[in-house]
């Protein structure tokens, strides 16, 4: 396949919209999709693919330090701020990247199709060696119907007529001219604003689940065809156990909790975290918490165990995976979990960048009888959930 003329082929992510027919509290390119933000994973598919140098995001700066969080790791430039509308937040990116050394092709994609597919984007890069323009699209199958006073008015001629996606590509220095001639219209992609400067556009058959998510149906949709793909179900398990010590206070699933006894270790001995950590390295076959945190490592010592929980997670992540569901017991007379349970859970939620809906903290005791019933320790088992690409 070929690849980008020198210098760069950038990816220009539009993520500037309030998203207001979503319903939600924030835009919806920052909701949660299977365990990732929305403009995460499409700004991700971009990141991945061998034709594309770099990426860089246009945004609302209202939600900046949303937009940290989402993409936080991912090593992007910083973003542009974006205009009143889709088209002006375009022309901003494509100035901004102007600024920094103009590439030689750019491919505009809206944040909100993360579902868009290495194929699509390298045959969009193809046909922009032949046209100066180039776009995903998806002929149109349905019979089409113009409506009047809520009636069919006429029936419209579906031959040859196309739904347009993004990206849409095209040769850097023509597109950017082209916007800026059309600054202050209201043209309703960049293709119609190539199209008005006179470009030639070429059409890239591109796939029905490369759909924009607008609708929390939407948001449902995507999720049921992520998680499709991620047909490899895995469990794990996890078991640890951390005696009592002097001290006033334990570490229990990522919070501190006031009690006459600390709890001995060499982290911060949270033997919860522990427990879960253990059981997703378990279900992804990765060995256990001490081969990947050496108890003799001095770097580890009073460490907080969620940087353990988050490796784990991490490493679902690099896999392709997502963590469906986490389960935690802890078994121990005292202290209390039962008024901490829902903060634990929420923390261990935070933690893995999953739903709270998605993790279970209990407790029990062993009625008093092992060692946790005499009060020398604490002990924990969990079960983790991960699905991963078959």
């Amino acid at each position: 396949m070929p690849t980008c003329i020198a210098p760069t082929c950038i990816a220009l992510i539009v993520a500037g919209g309030s998203g207001q027919r979503f319903g939600a509290e924030r835009p919806k390119q920052y909701i949660d999709l299977a365990g990732k933000p929305v403009l995460r994973r499409t700004v991700e598919a971009f990141l991945r693919h061998p034709q594309v140098d770099g990426v860089r995001v246009v945004i609302d700066p209202a939600w900046r330090d949303v937009y940290d969080a989402a993409v936080a790791g991912l090593g992007l430039p910083d973003p542009v701020a974006g205009g009143a509308s889709r088209q002006d937040s375009v022309r901003n990116g494509l100035e901004a990247l102007a600024a920094d050394g103009a590439p030689n092709l750019v491919l505009i994609h809206d944040a909100a199709r993360p579902l868009i597919d290495e194929a699509t984007i390298g045959a969009v890069v193809a046909a922009l060696d032949e046209q100066p323009g180039a776009i995903a699209a998806v002929p149109v199958a349905d019979t089409l119907k113009r409506g009047k006073d809520g009636a069919i008015g006429a029936t419209v001629d579906r031959d040859g007529l196309w739904r347009a996606q993004t990206p849409q590509g095209f040769h850097f220095p023509a597109i950017l001219e082209a916007h800026r001639a059309a600054a202050g219209l209201s043209l309703t992609d960049d293709a119609a604003v190539a199209e008005r400067a006179g470009l030639a556009v070429a059409l890239v058959p591109s796939k029905e689940d490369n759909f924009k998510v607008t609708t929390p149906d939407d948001l449902t949709r995507a999720t049921r065809a992520i998680l499709s793909s991620l047909w490899d179900i895995r469990t794990g398990s996890g078991f640890d156990v951390h005696r009592f010590t002097d001290g006033d206070f334990v570490t229990l699933c990522g919070l501190r909790v006031p009690h006459d006894h600390g709890l001995e270790g060499h982290s911060d001995a949270d033997v919860g975290l522990h427990a879960l950590t253990d059981a997703i390295l378990g279900a992804l076959a990765a060995g256990d918490i001490g081969s990947h945190f050496p108890p003799t490592d001095p770097r580890w010592r009073g460490a907080d165990s969620a940087k353990f929980l988050r490796h784990a997670a991490d490493l679902v992540a690099e896999r392709g995976g997502v963590i469906a569901h986490a389960d935690v017991t802890i078994i121990c007379e005292r202290p209390k979990v039962g008024p901490h349970r829902a903060a634990m859970a929420e923390r261990i939620a935070e933690i893995l960048g999953i739903e709270v809906g998605r993790v279970s903290v209990k407790a029990t005791t062993t009625e008093q009888l092992g060692f946790t019933g005499r009060r020398e320790g604490i002990a924990a088992q969990a079960v983790a959930t991960v699905r991963l690409p078959g």
